[in-house]
C-alpha cells in the first residue's frame, strides 16, 4: 500500500494513529526548543527568563505565518492528489515554496529593524530589554530555517508521510537539545554565550531541521515536487492556499496577541507574574501537541476524503479522534492537578512563582477538555476549506474573550483570580466550534448518514 492511497483505504482508528502518533511525536518534539531555552535560560537568572517570555510571542508570530501558510499548502495539496491532479499538485507545492521564501524575507527586515520598538513597548527595564534584543534579534534573523523545515515537513504529511516528518522535527530539536547547555553556559571550549547561546542554538537547529526536510522530500517523495521552470503564479491557487492559510495564520498568531496583551496586564503586577505566564504556556503547548498531531492528521485526511468524495470517512474519522482528544485533554488536567508545583520548579521557579502559579496551573487545567474540542474541529474544517473555525474559535479561547475577562478579574479581585477567565473563554469557543462544524459539515452534505461511503 502506497503512502498516497492509504487515507482512502487504511481502516480510520489505525489510520489516525498511523498519521497521528509520529505527528505527536515530532510536535512534542518541536515543542521542546522554547522548553529547553527557557529550563536553561531560568538558571542565567528570573529576568532572563522574563526576557524570553517578552520575546516569545514573536517567536510565535514568526510560526504562525510558517504553519499557516504550510496548512493551506498542505489542505490543497491534499484534495489534488485526491483527485489525482498531478500538474496542479506541482504547481501548488512550487507556489508554497515561494511563499516560504517571502516570508523569510519579511521577518529578517523586521529583525533588522523593528526588534527594540517592539522590547520597548513591554519593559522599560534596561537588564530585561537588553536580553530580550539579543535573543529575539537573532531568531528573526536567521529565521528561514522555520519557513523552509515548515513547508517541507507539510510536503510530506500531504502524502500521509508522517514519520519522515517527523524525523525532520526530531532531528532539528535533538541539535538544539545539545547545543543550549553548550552555549549558553560555555562548554567544550566553547565560549559562554548566554541568552545569545540559546538564540543561536535554536537557529542552528530550525536550519538542520530544513535541511533534512528538504533531503527526505528530494528522496522519499515521488508525488510533491518543486519545480522552478516553466514555473508562474496562478491567483486561483494562491487564493486556495490562503483561503484556508490566511485564518490559520491569524488563528496561529493569536497566540501571540494573547502573550503580549496578558503580558502588558501581568507586568503591572509584577515581572514574576510575567515569568510565570510564560512557563505555563509553554507548558502547556507542550502537553498539547499530542490534541494538535490529531488535529494536524485530519487536515489531509479530510481533504483526501472530500477530493475523492468519500463523506463517509469524514464522518468516521471526527467519531474516532474527538474521543481521542477529550481523552487525552483529562489526562492533561490530573497532570496539572496532581503536580503543579514540580513542573513549575523545571523552570527553577522561585517561591514568588510557586505562589502564583501553582493555583494558577490548577485553576486553568479546568478548561483543556473544552480546548480539544475547539483544536480539533477546528482543523478538520480546515481540511475541508474552511479555516474560519478555527480562526473564529481561537479568537474566542484566546483574544476576544481571555484578555478582556483577565483585565476585568485582575483589577477587580486581584492577579490571583484573572485565571478564572479560561473557563468563560474555553466554554465560548468550544460552543462556537460546535455550532459552526455541524453548519459546515451539513453545508457540505456530510452527515451520519454518510457513514457507510
Amino acid at each position: 500500500m502506497n503512502q498516497s492511497n492509504k487515507m482512502g483505504t487504511m481502516p480510520m482508528p489505525n489510520l489516525v494513529i498511523n498519521m497521528s502518533l509520529p505527528l505527536m511525536l515530532s510536535l512534542l518534539v518541536q515543542s521542546l526548543y522554547n522548553i529547553v531555552d527557557s529550563i536553561f535560560v531560568a538558571r542565567i537568572g528570573e529576568n532572563a527568563l522574563t526576557a524570553v517570555s517578552l520575546a516569545y510571542p514573536i517567536q510565535l508570530l514568526m510560526i504562525a505565518v510558517s504553519v499557516g501558510t504550510s496548512v493551506g499548502v498542505n489542505a490543497l495539496l491534499a484534495q489534488s492528489i485526491g483527485a489525482k491532479h498531478e500538474e496542479a499538485t506541482k504547481n501548488i507545492a512550487t507556489t508554497g515554496m515561494m511563499l516560504s521564501l517571502a516570508g523569510m524575507v519579511v521577518f529578517l527586515i523586521l529583525g533588522l529593524t523593528c526588534t527594540g520598538l517592539f522590547v520597548r513597548m513591554f519593559t522599560e527595564d534596561e537588564a530585561i530589554g537588553a536580553w530580550c534584543r539579543q535573543y529575539l534579534f537573532i531568531c528573526m534573523i536567521f529565521c528561514g530555517g522555520t519557513f523552509i523545515s515548515t513547508m517541507f515537513q507539510r510536503f510530506l504529511q500531504s502524502v500521509g508521510d508522517t514519520f519522515d516528518s517527523m524525523i525532520s522535527l526530531v532531528s532539528g530539536a535533538v541539535t538544539n537539545l545539545i547545543l543550549d547547555p553548550i552555549m549558553i553556559f560555555g562548554l567544550f571550549g566553547c565560549p559562554a554565550l548566554g541568552i545569545r547561546g540559546a538564540a543561536i542554538a535554536t537557529v542552528i537547529g530550525q536550519w538542520v531541521s530544513a535541511a533534512v526536510a528538504v533531503i527526505l522530500n528530494t528522496v522519499k517523495n515521488p508525488i510533491v515536487k518543486v519545480g522552478i521552470k516553466g514555473y508562474r503564479i496562478d491567483r486561483t491557487v494562491l487564493y486556495n492556499i490562503y483561503k484556508v492559510g490566511l485564518p490559520t495564520i491569524v488563528t496561529q498568531a493569536l497566540g501571540s496577541v494573547m502573550l503580549s496583551a496578558v503580558n502588558a496586564i501581568l507586568i503591572s503586577f509584577s515581572s514574576t507574574a510575567v515569568a510565570f505566564f510564560g512557563v505555563y504556556y509553554k507548558l502547556q503547548n507542550f502537553l498539547f501537541m499530542p490534541m494538535n498531531g490529531l488535529g494536524q492528521a485530519a487536515i489531509p485526511i479530510v481533504g483526501y476524503s472530500y477530493g475523492a468524495k468519500r463523506p463517509g470517512r469524514i464522518v468516521e474519522l471526527l467519531k474516532t479522534i474527538l474521543p481521542l482528544a477529550i481523552g487525552i485533554a483529562v489526562i492533561i488536567t490530573i497532570i496539572f492537578m496532581a503536580i503543579p508545583s514540580p513542573l513549575l520548579q523545571i523552570f527553577s521557579a522561585s517561591e514568588q512563582m510557586l505562589e502564583i502559579g501553582v493555583p494558577a496551573l490548577r485553576i486553568i487545567s479546568v478548561t483543556f477538555a473544552f480546548g480539544a474540542v475547539t483544536i480539533i474541529l477546528g482543523y478538520s474544517m480546515s481540511g475541508l476549506g474552511n479555516g474560519v473555525v478555527n480562526m473564529l474559535g481561537t479568537a474566542l479561547r484566546q483574544v476576544i474573550v481571555l484578555v478582556p475577562c483577565i483585565w476585568l478579574f485582575s483589577k477587580l479581585f486581584g492577579v490571583e483570580y484573572a485565571w478564572y477567565a479560561f473557563w468563560i473563554s474555553e466554554a465560548a469557543g468550544c460552543l462556537y466550534a460546535a455550532l459552526a462544524s455541524r453548519h459546515e459539515l451539513k453545508k457540505k452534505g456530510i452527515t451520519g448518514k454518510n457513514a457507510g461511503d
